[in-house]
């Protein structure tokens, strides 16, 4: 699903946000990606996505090598991904299912799909009853699983959730995680940037830790040492 291959990024500034960072994602696979702020994890994702590109070396996402991608493919790139953002990101002046549904219109899918996607979608993170809710009348966590539900909307191959639990408080944090968790198991490749440690301990998946622009550490067993 994702291979990196001796890739560096160096910003405009002189800054070296990644060195030499060779890495491959199974498809169906969960990761958690961790580091101190400033590590690179951020320079990472946006490398992904294709906001920034590598100054060195080769990133293949699916079957697409990111290097070769022109600008203008990089919308249909994108259209594999589902992204789960820390600020939540949702129309304040839509409600809950216009915010799903507009995510769908977006890439062009028909009404009757959305019709039969976007209740699909609530109910897999449990938020029926809030169809008709706009943001601000949810807490913390009802915003994040709208934003979680939006991701999932054009049922993507791939799910990045950049610091998804950082805006709610830790309980909420664990049932996100069990929903990102979820999803990966219906077959969704999952990466997950994340400061908690407390969540990468207990769902005992996958753990790259980024320290300085390098990995420093890929391991299943990072929790036992960094108890």
């Amino acid at each position: 699903m994702i291979e990196f291959q001796n890739v560096s990024k160096v910003y405009s500034n002189g800054t070296q946000a990644l060195k030499n960072v060779s890495l491959h994602v199974d498809t169906g696979e969960f990761v958690f990606i961790v580091g101190q702020s400033g590590a690179g994890k951020s320079t990472f994702l946006k490398l992904i996505t294709c906001e920034e590109r590598p100054t060195a070396g080769e990133i293949v996402v699916g079957e697409q090598k990111l290097t070769q991608l022109k600008r203008s493919e990089i919308p249909y790139l994108r259209r594999m991904m589902g992204m789960v953002f820390q600020d939540f990101r949702l129309i304040h002046k839509m409600t809950v299912y216009e915010n799903i549904a507009f995510a769908m219109h977006v890439v062009g899918a028909s009404s009757k799909e959305i019709r039969k996607r976007v209740p699909y979608i609530l109910g897999l993170v449990n938020l029926q009853d809030k169809a008709g809710c706009h943001p601000r009348e949810l807490s913390g966590g009802e915003q994040q699983r709208v934003g979680l539900a939006r991701a999932l909307a054009n049922n993507p191959r791939l799910l990045i959730a950049d610091e998804p639990t950082g805006n709610v408080d830790p309980t909420l944090s664990f049932e996100i995680v069990d929903l990102l968790n979820q999803i990966n198991k219906r077959g969704t490749t999952v990466l997950m940037v994340t400061h908690q440690h407390s969540l990468v301990k207990h769902f005992q998946r996958r753990v790259v830790e980024i320290k300085n622009g390098s990995i420093v550490a890929d391991s299943c067993n990072w929790e036992a040492r960094h108890d």
